[in-house]
Order: C-alpha cells, then structure tokens, then sequence
C-alpha cells in the first residue's frame, strides 16, 4: 500500500481533486446538500482512474463492506473501532456506496494536490458495483454480510450476484482477507469455494431462533447441488444452521463465540452488524477491550435505529428497503410497547422502482396489534392496500391514517404519540432522507 503515483496521474490528480474540492464548497455553502456524490462523478471525468490513485495512497490497507442489509452501521462501527485506537480513516460515511461516492468519500482526505494521508480506507459498497471495483482497489479485506432480494429491477436474484463475487474475488491475491456471513447459505458456500484466507462471523444463539421460517425468505436450497437445506434453526430470512442432506454442504464455523459480544443498537440483525464489524477489527489487530468499549458506547448512524427527539416526543428511524430488512424493523416495533407506526414507502431510482415486494413482507404481524398506522410516500396507497390485505379477520382493529403530505402525515404520527412512547418511522432509502429533512431541518444528500 501507499505506493507513488507517476507525476503526470500527480498532476492530473491535482486538478480533479482541485475540481471535486471546489464543487463541494460550492454546494455546502449555497446548502444544496452534502456533496457526497457529485464531486467525485466531476473528477471521476478528469481522471478515469481516480480511485485506483487514490486507494494506492492508503497505508494499511482498503476495507470493503458490502451486502443487501447493514453496510452503513457495520462500517460505522469498524470506522469507529479504527478511530479509537488512533487510527486516521477515510469512510463513506453518508451511505453514498457507488462508484462517485467512493471516490468522494476519499477526496474529503485528501489535501489540495490529491495526497491521501489516511491509514485505512472502510468502504461500504453496493453489492452489484462490488466485482466492478475489486481490481483497481485491491482491498485489504472484503467483508460479505448477507445477500437479499433487494431492488429486482436492478440486481436479479441472489445467486446471480453470487457467482459474479466469487468469480472476481477468486482472482485477487492471496493476502487478501475474505469474512463472509456464516449463516446466509450463498456466503458460506462463497467462503468454502476461496483461495484466500477466509474468516466467518455468525451466532451460535439457539434460544433466538424463530418460530418458523419467515415469508420472505430467498436462498433455502443448497448452493453446491440444488437439493433443499434442512435447518436446525432460522434467525431471520434464511439465515441459520443449516446443512445439506443430499451432498453434505454445511453452514461454516464462526472465528469468534457471538455470546461473548454484545450487540449494537436493537434488532437482532444488529448482532450480525456487531460480529462482521469485530471479526474485521480483530484481524487488523485490534484489541477486544477497545473493541468491547466502542460497542457499548456506539452511536447510529442517521437512519439506521437512529433516535431523535422531536417536539419532546421520541422518533427512531429504521430503514425498511426490503423484504428481510422490514421484517426485521417490524420485529423490533412489534417487541416494543409503542402503537403508532409511521411507514414511508417511495420507488425512486435509491428504493428500486418495483414495489410489489411489500407483499412478501409480514405486516400482518403489525396490523395484529392494532394501534395507529399512518402511511405516506410516493406509493402511500399501495402499502395502504397491503395494510388492508393483512387484516386476518374483521375483527382485527388498527387505525389507518393514509396522508399524502410527508410533513403532515409525520405531524400526525407525532400527535398520535403518547409522551412517554417512541414513534418508529419505517422508510425506504429516499424516503429516509426526506423523513430527516423534515425532522432535522437538513439534507443529507
């Protein structure tokens, strides 16, 4: 790592950060938003080979952080962890994870001639860009936290995007260092399948298995042969203990004892977020002290479980793009004792334009403990019908508000909102950011 650039790619580099620097000042100043994506698209165009240059510079190495749910927390902590040991890091801290917001997230550290004096680069990645970038970066360490149906129109099924993984990471070098989820099917098989040094994370937490395996599960048949998994137990989707019957394939050994971590923020997919994060930390080094210690005093990153007081009254955000990842925030609304929900459901190019898979998720479960249920968005009237759809008899009770204002649809969850309870808001992606500029006063984007 940090090798020298040639001095025509210096100049050339020079001007594109000079470029991407000044864009930035523009638009923070004229509060157009955070820049997180345009300066980098900018010089992206002056120098085509900007992010090759600019992860070369990284001392100790570029980590990248990538799968459908849990990218932006998990690199968070890891970020954070780094930090507290002293570390200096560049991160993608707004969540902006293609190609331009890489490369704008490692322009933030750069000086004025474009040197990166960084020692780690923690990269979250979209997981459809990720074989796409491997090459030039070269990463340190590739973490692979889940694969979900996530944005069809876009991605297509697991499975497609798991062969283009294996096959370009099967390509880096051998120092590379691979930590895949052990329990997503696809990923441990991903893991056996490697040349590099491969590390798993996952829990070993029986008493948090689910009752039965939920709707909107994606990959229960096994990778190597095709033949049905059999599980001993499912912590959410499809991921579990599994093996298969017919050829033998089986879910592989975490490297650390999940009972011995504490977990982040709630929900139990933030356990799966705090092991990938501290299986990462401890490779590099790091000690379990500090590792513990930054854990336990974790703050969320801005919609992922992320707490705000409104008007005195509590609002925690958690995003909700996805089959698995909904199921997961009702989860967590439907263990609490608070009764209004708020959800935002948008298709925009950051949501995926198809929405039809609100149907695989398991609102039911919401509808059933009645309360008040007030919808907004771009397609409020299509997740209405679904609230609708879940009613399993006539005598299900629930009070359904639809209100195509998103600032007063979340004035009236908050005047729903008792003052000594929370109103959860469940978004999607674009919708998140709207939900916090009207809570904050603030773009993020």
């Amino acid at each position: 790592m940090g090798n020298k650039i040639q001095l025509i790619d210096r100049i050339r580099l020079a001007f594109a950060v000079s470029v991407a620097k000044s864009v930035t000042f523009g638009v923070r100043s004229l509060r157009l938003g955070a820049a997180s994506v345009l300066p980098g698209s900018l010089a992206r165009r002056i120098e085509p080979r900007l992010l090759q240059l600019l992860t070369q510079q990284v001392k100790n190495g570029v980590i990248l952080i990538a799968g459908t749910n849990g990218k932006t927390t998990t690199s968070l902590l890891l970020c954070s962890i780094l930090e507290r040991k002293g570390y200096r890091v560049a991160h993608n801290s707004t969540g902006a994870n293609l190609e331009n917001g890489l490369m704008t997230a490692l322009l933030e550290s750069t000086n004025l001639v474009g040197t990166l004096n960084v020692d780690y680069a923690i990269l979250e990645v979209d997981e459809n860009i990720l074989p796409k970038i491997l090459a030039p970066i070269q990463p340190k360490i590739i973490l692979c936290l889940n694969l979900f149906r996530d944005q069809l129109d876009r991605y297509g099924e697991v499975d497609t995007i798991s062969k283009r993984w294996t096959k370009v990471i099967s390509t880096l070098p051998s120092q590379t260092v691979v930590i895949p989820n052990a329990d997503d099917p696809t990923l441990s098989y991903l893991g056996q399948q490697l040349p590099q040094k491969v590390l798993f994370f996952g829990l070993n937490e029986p008493e948090n298995y689910l009752d039965e395996i939920p709707h909107a599960v994606d990959s229960i048949f096994c990778p190597s042969c095709g033949h049905s998994l059999d599980y001993k137990g499912v912590y959410l989707s499809h991921l579990g203990d599994f093996h298969c019957p017919k050829c033998g394939f089986s879910r592989s050994q975490p490297v650390l004892d999940s009972r011995e971590f504490p977990q982040i923020l709630v929900g139990l997919y933030n356990k799966y977020n705090t092991l990938a994060a501290a299986s990462a930390a401890i490779e590099l080094g790091v000690d379990e002290a500090t590792i513990l210690d930054t854990i336990n005093n974790f703050q969320a990153a801005f919609g992922r479980a992320e707490e705000l007081e409104i008007n005195g009254k509590r609002v925690r955000i958690l995003l909700s793009k996805n089959p698995v990842g909904t199921n997961e925030t009702i989860r967590v609304v439907t263990q609490s004792l608070d009764k209004t929900t708020l959800l935002v459901l948008n298709d925009r190019t950051p949501d995926g334009t198809d929405v039809s898979w609100i149907w695989d998720v398991d609102t039911e479960k919401l509808v059933e403990r009645g309360g008040t249920l007030v919808v907004s968005g771009d397609r409020l009237y299509d997740m209405a019908l679904r609230l609708r759809y879940s009613e399993k008899t006539p005598q299900t009770h629930f009070n359904l508000i639809v209100e195509e204002d998103l600032r007063q649809a979340i004035a009236i969850a908050l005047e729903h909102t008792p003052d000594n309870e929370t109103l959860h808001i469940l978004p999607t992606y674009s919708a998140m950011l709207e939900v916090r500029e009207v809570l904050t006063g603030r773009k993020i984007l």
